[in-house]
């Protein structure tokens, strides 16, 4: 018996994340190499069905599209109304993210000040359209992402971690308000 394995944009970036990840690179060099095959695959039309698609209105919405057998890493499609926004936040592992449809809107940042009183500071701020495509690797990774447009917003996410397992790939919550992490 033969089994036929149908190829779709989706399995194809699959496979070619696959092979980054097994070469063991540092996380920053992942993440840069993945954007090289993520950024093509976001101008494939059919790369998410429609359900994947789909937003709600009680906040941005996760749709786990893959899990890698051995939890090396996950890719995920963020679904953004406008408006919607993370927390300011940090993260497990490494991420690649590329805008596949509307524009979200990333600002960084900082700590900054003496230990016991550390501050969160802006330290810059990026409008990412369309095929656009960012990486960013733990430590130096906090950041809020939001839909700052005003059509519906989609984003992939290929993360180093199960999120299968994890569940999310926000490592810590950070209040503005507050000096240092909130949890």
């Amino acid at each position: 018996m033969t089994t036929t394995v149908v190829r779709t944009p989706l399995t194809d970036l699959i496979t070619r994340i696959r092979t980054v990840v097994a070469r063991g690179l540092s996380e920053g060099d992942t993440a840069r190499h993945v954007a090289e095959y993520l950024r093509p695959a976001l101008r494939q039309p059919g790369l998410l069905e429609e359900h994947q698609r789909e937003g709600s209105e009680e906040g941005y919405t996760q749709h786990v599209l893959h899990v890698e057998p051995d939890g090396s890493f996950s890719v995920v499609a963020l679904v953004w109304l406008p408006g919607q926004a993370t927390p300011v936040h940090d993260h497990v592992s490494w991420c690649t993210v590329g805008v596949y449809e509307g524009q979200e809107t990333e600002t960084l940042y900082r700590l900054a000040g003496r230990k016991g009183r550390r501050q969160l500071v802006v330290s810059g701020h990026t409008v990412n359209r369309r095929g656009e495509v960012t990486g960013i690797a733990p430590p130096g990774d906090i950041h809020r992402v939001s839909n700052s447009g005003t059509p519906k917003a989609i984003s992939l996410h290929v993360y180093g971690a199960d999120i299968g397992k994890l569940g999310s790939s926000i490592r810590r919550v950070y209040d503005l308000g507050e000096p240092g992490p909130a949890a």
